[in-house]
């Protein structure tokens, strides 16, 4: 259990030591890769422009919600980040918040109470992160991959010990955030999500979840092993460009081109040596299949009307995206911004 609450702490936290915490809250800056190849790799560029444009409902983050003898909701499109820029709602935005009566995120509680109440009454979530059987992280990467992972997570005060019982998927959620971004959580910058959760609660408005932890984790864990293995070595592969990334989707947010992030990675998995096909079930497990699930949860809040439901932006775009799911459910979905 010791090991299992620091490991806790970490993914909760996103900062293991005391060095992670400055007086002076970061700034986090990078290069946009996209740009980039628009001029070291035309081709690639061209692709990733072509899924980009044929996505649809990929052009906007905020959509209003609308069905006969229903008052109006709305969807939002967010970034689990803390950047100054992403946290800055738009007129528009607040105006929906401020007109609604019920917040819904993708989990109802994100805090650490509850993260760690729901991990120990869970042995089974617990199975999921790591493995309990004998095999090792170690044995599934080569030994320039597992180097570079335990170097990227040591950074984050997990040693190699630890990190070699890591399942991918949870290493790779891990190499997912900045050391730059775990600081701003470490210094107490709260991401888009906590944020308009606190907000909501200074007006007396409790968040719903459309799922639970345990149903996110499962999804997660569903991504065939191998997969997984390999998209923990794009993470790590790429982890030198992080803070180029972190900019690159920033921007592609901002400019409302949410089509085009899930089809770069691929591109840039695809540099690194990592088959572009790993990402497949990926994308069926986190996006598709979520979204059905968090459609029909949302629904009953769409019946009541006034609801703001903030997910993912990546939920929103494509033919199984929330967006469609809410129109085939008899909904009409309005671009706002």
């Amino acid at each position: 259990m010791t090991l299992l609450c620091r490991l806790m702490a970490v993914l909760l936290l996103l900062a293991g030591h005391a060095a992670a915490v400055r007086a002076q809250v970061p700034t986090c800056t990078g290069k946009n890769v996209l740009d980039e190849l628009r001029e070291s790799d035309q081709e690639a560029h061209a692709r990733v422009a072509a899924v980009s444009s044929s996505t649809e409902n990929a052009k906007a983050i905020l959509w209003k919600i609308e069905k006969e003898d229903a008052p109006p909701s709305y969807l939002f499109g967010t970034m689990h980040l803390t950047d100054d820029r992403i946290n800055a709602l738009s007129p528009a935005v607040q105006a929906a918040l401020a007109s609604t009566r019920r917040l819904v995120l993708e989990l109802e509680d994100i805090s650490p109470d509850s993260f760690m109440k729901a991990l120990k009454g869970s042995p089974q979530m617990v199975a999921l992160m790591l493995y309990t059987d004998g095999r090792r992280l170690d044995e599934r990467l080569d030994i320039e991959d597992f180097r570079k992972v335990t170097e990227i997570l040591s950074r984050s005060g997990i040693p190699p010990s630890i990190g070699s019982i890591f399942r991918p998927w949870v290493a790779t959620l891990l190499l997912s955030v900045s050391i730059c971004e775990q600081q701003r959580i470490a210094a107490g910058v709260l991401p888009l999500d906590a944020r308009l959760a606190k907000d909501a609660e200074g007006r007396g408005i409790k968040a719903v979840g459309l799922e639970t932890l345990e149903s996110q984790f499962r999804a997660l864990a569903a991504v065939p092993e191998p997969d997984q293995v390999e998209m923990l070595k794009s993470s790590a592969r790429f982890y030198d460009r992080i803070d180029d990334m972190m900019e690159t989707m920033i921007q592609l947010y901002l400019r409302r081109e949410l089509g085009a992030i899930w089809p770069l990675q691929i591109v840039l998995a695809e540099k690194v040596g990592v088959r572009a096909n790993a990402f497949d079930a990926a994308e069926q497990s986190l996006l598709v299949s979520r979204n059905l699930s968090m459609r029909d949860k949302a629904l009953e809040f769409l019946v009541e009307g006034h609801a703001f439901i903030a997910v993912g932006g990546l939920h929103l775009p494509g033919r199984g995206g929330l967006v469609a799911l809410f129109r085939e459910a008899g909904y009409t979905v309005t671009a706002l911004e």
